[in-house]
């Protein structure tokens, strides 16, 4: 395998996990639900992205054909995380869930 191959590879999985970790902290220091909507579905999804994109490139490198595990993996990551996101959100406006003055209303209230 080609060293700058590698680089590119450990520089995904590093910028993977920084993201993933980023999205962690997001979820625990956020202060209410809408808020801490954002850290698992966008810096952690892109994160997951990330790492999944480099064992797509390292398997199908690796192999010679094109590893369609790990593409429909990263597919399904990528629909399903904001789709979830969305119906936690509208069943916590549903719901009234508290927030912070800060969250703001899309309805101006």
């Amino acid at each position: 395998m080609p060293f700058a191959f590698e680089l590119i590879l450990s520089a995904l999985v590093l910028a993977g996990a920084v993201l993933t970790l980023i999205g962690s902290l997001g979820l625990v220091k956020l202060p209410d639900f809408y808020m801490r909507l954002h850290g698992p579905t966008k810096a952690t999804t892109l994160g997951g992205g990330a790492i999944l994109l480099v064992s797509v490139l390292y398997f199908s490198q690796k192999s010679g054909d094109i590893s369609l595990h790990e593409i429909l993996i990263t597919l399904f990551l990528f629909i399903t995380a904001p789709v979830g996101a969305h119906l936690m959100a509208k069943a916590a406006l549903h719901l009234k869930t508290k927030k912070v003055k800060r969250t703001g209303d899309y309805r101006g209230e």
